[in-house]
């Protein structure tokens, strides 16, 4: 028995959700890597380097997913442009 023609094909990776993906897994590799940053210098105003890097991170955090909601929703966006479906 075959499927409708217009049937679900399954997850599709595009360019786009590859850098969603990169956007929201560069903040957890980079504090997993406990070795890149576990040192005390150099010191920002006094704030050794362990406090401030981790610190850098929340709001480099903040701001790549930011950047993955936006494209995730000019991605689906556009998939329901292509299907002919109403926006929401």
């Amino acid at each position: 028995m075959s499927q409708a023609p217009g049937a679900s094909r399954g997850p599709v990776v595009t360019p786009v959700r590859v850098v969603i993906a990169v956007c929201l897994i560069a903040p957890f590799v980079a504090m997993l890597w406990v070795g890149s940053y576990a040192k005390t210098d150099p010191a920002f105003i006094g704030i050794p380097f362990f406090y401030w890097y981790q610190m850098a991170w929340v709001l480099i955090s903040t701001a790549l997913t930011m950047i993955a909601y936006k494209l995730w929703q000019r991605d689906q966006r556009a998939r329901s442009a292509a299907k002919g479906g109403a926006s929401q």
